[in-house]
């Protein structure tokens, strides 16, 4: 067992099983119910701190933004694993930083791709899924290309869809997505059209796992990339 996984299991039982004796100590008769939160996790790339309204940026307002921290959790002490793309990733899937977790820097493989996580990694994907929850990313990966054990479908999602390589999610307008392991060419883009933009095409594809999914229990990663320097 990996130490992170043993590190999130202790904390889970930590947690869960100490009301639970509590309530059961109390009436050990009745039948102790836990609400399951549904999990949105937003990422996105170069988006400061300080660029939003909802942490008291003043010199324009980001109302939909606002509602969704009005109605879910706003964090006020979290950090980027590292200061470049695929390790940050590796930090926030591994719970490990960046003197522990696999993947430290942006390396490429050919022909398209970073380098993978093994698949012994253990991620907080796959901590959900054993939990009971439909997992689902969309949006920029950089973990593992195609054919690699560390594409999101082997490290714990259940529906993947976007850009597998960073490097190409540089380009709004791409020829093609991947959805899980295959390939989707996007028509609207072909030979340098730009029919089709990457993010209301991956957004799309996340709210079509929400409403399959409705009434279950979800963590859904929004990985986005629209503010790339």
């Amino acid at each position: 067992m990996s130490y992170l996984k043993s590190g999130l299991i202790s904390l889970g039982i930590s947690s869960a099983i100490l009301p639970t004796g509590e309530l059961l100590a109390a009436n050990p008769l009745k039948k102790v119910e836990f609400h399951r939160p549904n999990v949105i996790y937003i990422l996105a790339d170069d988006l400061g701190y300080g660029d939003l309204s909802c942490y008291g940026q003043t010199k324009f307002k980001t109302p939909n933004i606002d509602k969704l921290a009005a109605s879910g959790i706003r964090f006020t002490s979290h950090y980027a694993g590292c200061a470049v793309c695929a390790p940050s990733r590796s930090a926030l899937m591994t719970g490990l930083n960046t003197g522990h977790t696999y993947i430290r820097g942006n390396k490429s493989i050919q022909p398209e791709g970073q380098e993978p996580l093994p698949a012994e990694v253990y991620t907080v994907a796959e901590l959900f899924k054993e939990a009971g929850y439909a997992t689902g990313a969309f949006g920029k990966w950089g973990l593992g290309g195609p054919g690699t054990d560390g594409v999101p479908e082997k490290q714990g999602f259940d529906d993947f869809f976007g850009f597998n390589c960073q490097t190409l999610a540089h380009n709004y307008y791409p020829e093609y997505l991947w959805h899980n392991d295959q390939k989707v060419f996007l028509d609207g883009n072909k030979n340098g059209g730009i029919g089709q933009y990457a993010h209301d095409e991956y957004h799309k594809m996340a709210l079509q796992f929400i409403e399959k999914i409705y009434g279950k229990s979800m963590m859904v990663s929004l990985l986005k990339h629209p503010f790339q320097g």
